[in-house]
């Protein structure tokens, strides 16, 4: 129960930054005397510090209570299908150091866990915290994940099966480990600094070179009976479409995907359509993003399709879970309103009742790291959030 109460109490701080103790206690219905030995704990350990006084509402002014942001620091790695990033944060989720490379093709099992290791370690040389400052680390990884073993069952985009990263980290840094999919991390981490802090239900869709779902159901990450759980970019909708790389055909991912917003416009292109991209010989999404500023009727098209294949996907989890905001992040997703703006209206066309026409579709204001800060807030969750089973 102290346990219980202690998390209960420095989640109330962290959500609320500051606060007196008087407030904690209306807030968590502790009783004073709890509330302040528990406090004093947290004081001497130094999680919580006493910052500035509070306004007085009749008596003596009451001193607010913060986190010590800089008391503990946590590295977050995000392995996405093309490239890996990794940071290292405060308490707070704030990245002080960050890095990031292209994976290599043709990877093995071990030489993923290298090169995983190795970013973890330049992180920490640059940061130049000691290492016992270091709490945790928390790894989202692409594809399918045993977060309870720590276990990457099957990274599709690498054709890479049962890589114990959970493991291979803790034996190389004696620092506890958590290992999630890379969207449910995106979701945890939209959930406690992002654009899902004042909602209960969310989906966050991560539309990348795969494409990627975390759902959170009444404030909880959901992973389902198998950590299957989010897997949109493998929801097939066409049964003679391309060959995707989890080995079926018609996935959403080879529509929508990154790789694929390149070969659509391929196609467009030797079919003589115009475009200022005809000459570019090392085609990116950048570019066609870059083409549609400046009106490219080939790559509004395709960015248009995109957004509209994306939007009769998520119309259909719209239908299936009814959230009260998607929230969508990702590099594709960085085209803006070239791709929202048709998902948008197609959710307003599609959609079943006049609620779910509504839903809130927003985009990840955690920039490019947002699935790493999801990372770190897997570390995170374990010290404040409240655990009531």
């Amino acid at each position: 129960m102290k346990s219980l109460n202690k998390s209960l109490i420095l989640n109330v701080i962290r959500q609320e930054k500051q606060i007196s103790r008087a407030e904690i206690a209306k807030k968590t219905r502790l009783t004073p005397p709890t509330v302040t030995n528990i406090v004093n704990e947290l004081l001497e350990v130094g999680l919580v510090k006493e910052s500035t006084m509070g306004v007085s509402k009749g008596g003596r002014k009451p001193i607010l209570l913060t986190i010590d942001e800089k008391h503990s620091y946590i590295v977050g790695v995000d392995v996405g299908g093309h490239k890996l990033r990794a940071i290292l944060t405060d308490l707070n989720g704030n990245n002080l150091v960050h890095y990031s490379q292209e994976l290599p093709k043709n990877l093995t099992n071990d030489f993923f866990l290298r090169v995983l290791t190795d970013a973890i370690d330049k992180v920490l040389a640059d940061s130049h915290i000691p290492i016992d400052k270091v709490i945790g680390i928390g790894v989202g990884m692409h594809g399918i994940v045993d977060s309870e073993k720590g276990i990457s069952i099957f990274a599709p985009n690498f054709q890479l099966e049962q890589i114990p990263i959970k493991k291979h980290i803790e034996r190389n840094f004696s620092l506890p480990v958590i290992v999630e999919n890379d969207a449910r991390a995106f979701a945890l981490g939209e959930k406690w600094f992002g654009q899902g802090l004042e909602h209960s239900t969310i989906m966050c869709v991560n539309v990348g070179v795969g494409i990627g779902a975390g759902i959170i159901l009444d404030g909880k990450l959901y992973r389902g009976h198998n950590s299957l759980a989010g897997e949109i970019g493998h929801t097939m909708i066409d049964i003679n479409g391309k060959l995707c790389t989890c080995g079926n055909e018609g996935c959403l991912q080879t529509v929508v995907g990154g790789d694929r917003l390149i070969e659509r416009t391929i196609e467009k292109l030797k079919k003589g359509q115009n475009s200022i991209l005809q000459n570019n010989k090392n085609l990116t999404g950048y570019d066609i993003h870059q083409a549609a500023i400046q009106n490219d009727p080939l790559a509004v098209e395709v960015l248009r399709e995109t957004g509209t294949y994306l939007g009769i996907a998520l119309t259909n989890f719209i239908h299936l879970f009814n959230p009260s905001r998607i929230i969508i992040g990702g590099g594709v997703a960085n085209s803006g309103d070239f791709i929202m703006k048709p998902l948008i209206h197609c959710v307003k066309e599609r959609a079943l009742t006049i609620e779910a026409k509504s839903t809130e579709i927003v985009r990840s204001n955690l920039g490019e790291y947002g699935t790493a800060i999801g990372a770190v807030t897997l570390i995170l969750e374990t010290i404040f959030a409240v655990k009531d089973d």
